[in-house]
C-alpha cells in the first residue's frame, strides 16, 4: 500500500480515492478487532478459570458497553473540534493503541478474577478511544459514492483481524505446539501468548494508518460541502449539554438506524457472552469450567468465531455490488434474517459441525451490521458533527450490551437453568426485529 495525500479537486467536490488509498483508511482497524477478537473469545474463559460463576459472567463483561456508552461520545465530540500536525482523528488513533497495548499484555497476566476486572476494563476503555475516530475518518475521507466501499473494506479487516485473534489459541496449540492446558485457576500458555501476539499487531497496525494518511483540513471539509468557513472550533456551550441537544435533535433516519444497531447488537451480545458456556454445555457436555472438555469446547468456539469472521470479510467483498442490486435497506434485512437463522441452528443440534454452518449466516450479519448502517448514517447527518454523531449512534451498540449485562444473567438463570443454549433463540428474534426494521427505505 502506497501513501496516497488528499488534495481537493478544482470544482470543491470531494475526490475518489484509490483502493490502496482507501484501505489505508481503515487498516488500523485490522489491529484493533485482534485485540476485539481475542477478548470476545476469550474474556469469558479467563472469568471462569479465574473463579467466576456463569451467572456472573454478563455484569463482568459491562465493562465494554459502560465505556463505550462514556468515552466513544465524548471522544467524537472532541475530534471534531482537534486540528494539529496529527489531524483530527489521529492523535486518538494514537492514544488509543498505545494504552491498549499496555491492556492486552496485563490481562492474561492477571492472577486473580479482582485484577482482571480492572485490566478488562482498561482494554475496553482504550479500544474505545481508537475505534470511534476511525469510523467518522472513513466519513470524513470519502465522498458518498465511495462510503459504501470504504466502510466494506473496514469490514474485510475488522473479519481478517477477528478472524486469526479467535482461532489463535487453537492455532498456537496445533501448529506451534504450546501447552493449551494448564492447573487450575490459571490460564494455558496458548491464551497468553495470543494475546501477547495482538498486542504487537494492534500498535504496528495503527501506527501504519498513522503513517500512510494525511486528513483534510477543516477548511478543506468545508469547501467540500459548499461552506464559505470551516467550522468553528470554540463554543459556548457546555459539551454536554450539546452532546444532549445533538442526542434528543438525531435526524429521523437515525434513529430508525439506531434501533436497528440496538437488536442487532443485543443478539451478538448474547453470542459472545453465552457462546462458550453454551457450546460447552450443549454441544459437549462441559458443565465444569477449566476442566479436559471445557477447554475444548473453548478452543472450539474460537475456531467458530474465527469462521464467521471468515464469512463477514468475504461477504463485505460483494456488499457494495450487492447494494447496487438491492439497495442499502433490503440489503441489510436480508443479511439479519441470514443470521436470525444461524442463531437457531446451535438449538436444533448437539452436533457441534452443525455450528459451522451457523457461522455462515451470522457471519453475513456481521459484515453487514459493521458496514451499512455506517453507510446509511453517513448521508443522513450534517458533516460538522460526523465524529459527535457517529459517538451518539454508538449509545445504541452499548445500550443493549449494558441491558444484556443486567438483565440476563438473572433471566437466563430462570428461563434456561439446565442449558444456556436457550438465550440463541432470544438472539434469533432479536435478529428478525432488526429486519423488520431495516427493510424499508430510509427518508
Amino acid at each position: 500500500m502506497t501513501t496516497v495525500a488528499p488534495r481537493v479537486a478544482t470544482d470543491a467536490r470531494k475526490p475518489l480515492l484509490p483502493l490502496g488509498a482507501i484501505a489505508n483508511l481503515s487498516f488500523g482497524f485490522l489491529g484493533i478487532q485482534i485485540a476485539f477478537g481475542l477478548q470476545t473469545a476469550n474474556i469469558s474463559r479467563i472469568f471462569q478459570i479465574l473463579g467466576a460463576p456463569i451467572d456472573s459472567l454478563p455484569i463482568l463483561w459491562i465493562a465494554g458497553p459502560v465505556t463505550g456508552l462514556l468515552v466513544q461520545p465524548v471522544i467524537g465530540y472532541l475530534s471534531d473540534r482537534t486540528w494539529g500536525r496529527l489531524g483530527r482523528r489521529r492523535p486518538y488513533f494514537l492514544l488509543g493503541a498505545i494504552l491498549s497495548t499496555i491492556a492486552l499484555v496485563l490481562l492474561p497476566n492477571s492472577p486473580v478474577l479482582w485484577l482482571a476486572v480492572p485490566a478488562f476494563w482498561l482494554l475496553d476503555l482504550s479500544l474505545n478511544v481508537t475505534m470511534e475516530p476511525f469510523r467518522a475518518f472513513v466519513g470524513d475521507m470519502l465522498p458518498d459514492a465511495q462510503r459504501t466501499r470504504g466502510y466494506a473494506i473496514q469490514t474485510i479487516f475488522i473479519g481478517i483481524g477477528a478472524s486469526i485473534s479467535s482461532a489463535a489459541p487453537w492455532l498456537l496449540a496445533h501448529f506451534a505446539g504450546l501447552s493449551d492446558s494448564a492447573p487450575a485457576g490459571q490460564l494455558p500458555l496458548t491464551v497468553r501468548v495470543s494475546f501477547y501476539i495482538g498486542a504487537a499487531a494492534l500498535l504496528l497496525a495503527v501506527l501504519y494508518t498513522i503513517a500512510t494518511t494525511r486528513e483534510y483540513s477543516p477548511a478543506q471539509l468545508a469547501a467540500f460541502e459548499g461552506v464559505s468557513e470551516p467550522p468553528a472550533r470554540a463554543r459556548t456551550v457546555s459539551p454536554v449539554r450539546e452532546l444532549l441537544s445533538d442526542l434528543i435533535g438525531m435526524p429521523k433516519p437515525m434513529r430508525r438506524l439506531a434501533l436497528v444497531q440496538f437488536c442487532s447488537w443485543f443478539a451478538f451480545f448474547l453470542l459472545w457472552i453465552y457462546g462458550t458456556p453454551a457450546v460447552a454445555w450443549h454441544h459437549y457436555g462441559a458443565t465444569v469450567a477449566g476442566s479436559a472438555a471445557y477447554n475444548t469446547a473453548a478452543d472450539h468456539v474460537g475456531v467458530l468465531f474465527a469462521i464467521y469472521n471468515v464469512v463477514a470479510t468475504i461477504h463485505a467483498f460483494l456488499l457494495p455490488a450487492l447494494e447496487k442490486r438491492l439497495g442499502r435497506e433490503l440489503l441489510h434485512a436480508v443479511n439479519l434474517l441470514a443470521g436470525a437463522v444461524g442463531f437457531l441452528l446451535f438449538v436444533v443440534s448437539t452436533d457441534p459441525a452443525v455450528l459451522y454452518l451457523s457461522m455462515v449466516g451470522i457471519g453475513m450479519a456481521w459484515a453487514s451490521v459493521l458496514a451499512m448502517p455506517y453507510a446509511m448514517l453517513c448521508g443522513a447527518i450534517p458533516y460538522q458533527k460526523l465524529g459527535t454523531y457517529m459517538g451518539i449512534f454508538n449509545f445504541f451498540i452499548v445500550l443493549p450490551q449494558i441491558f444484556v449485562s443486567v438483565v440476563m444473567g438473572p433471566v437466563v438463570h430462570q428461563l434456561f437453568p439446565a442449558d444456556p443454549v436457550g438465550v440463541m433463540v432470544i438472539a434469533s428474534l432479536a435478529f428478525v426485529s432488526a429486519a423488520a426494521l431495516a427493510w424499508k427505505p430510509l427518508e
